[in-house]
């Protein structure tokens, strides 16, 4: 699991995974509809990049990871992570909760003119949800992110 942590982690900063390195691969994998993941593998390496492209891109984050992070990593000290735990836990939950009371219920439940509720715990951990409108026995989930949020994928 660690490791696969830091190989995502970097993967995702370098974006060696997005569209314009590795190409639309949820587009193309439905348009080459495999039965095996040989056949997807096969499809890929002919009509999107070759086997050797994909294995530069695996060297290039090794150097990343080896070099950058490395580095990075050995830069950070003790009172570093006292403080960013200190405002991540304290001044950026303090942040968010005001922007939340804001954009829920200052904006977007006086637009819908519907109960907006805090999602429960296990529900923001199972399915990344903040918040929810109820309709009949039914939910619809609601995610705020800043307008600063950019999706890795």
């Amino acid at each position: 699991m660690p490791k696969e942590w830091i190989l995502n982690q970097g993967m995702n900063r370098w974006g060696l995974n997005k569209k314009n390195s590795v190409g639309p691969v949820s587009e193309l994998i439905r348009k080459c509809a495999p039965k095996k993941v040989e056949d997807w593998e096969k499809y890929y390496y002919e009509n999107v990049h070759p086997k050797e492209y994909l294995e530069e891109l695996g060297k290039k984050l090794y150097i990343k990871i080896t070099e950058v992070i490395q580095y990075e990593v050995a830069e950070v000290s003790e009172q570093d992570c006292v403080n960013y735990m200190k405002e991540v836990v304290i001044n950026r939950t303090y942040e968010g909760y005001q922007t939340e009371i804001q954009t829920i219920y200052g904006q977007l439940q006086k637009i819908l003119l519907v109960p907006i509720k805090p999602a429960p715990d296990e529900w923001d951990r199972l399915y990344n949800v903040d918040f929810f409108i109820g309709v009949k026995d039914k939910h619809i989930g609601l995610q705020i992110k800043p307008i600063t949020f950019e999706r890795s994928f």
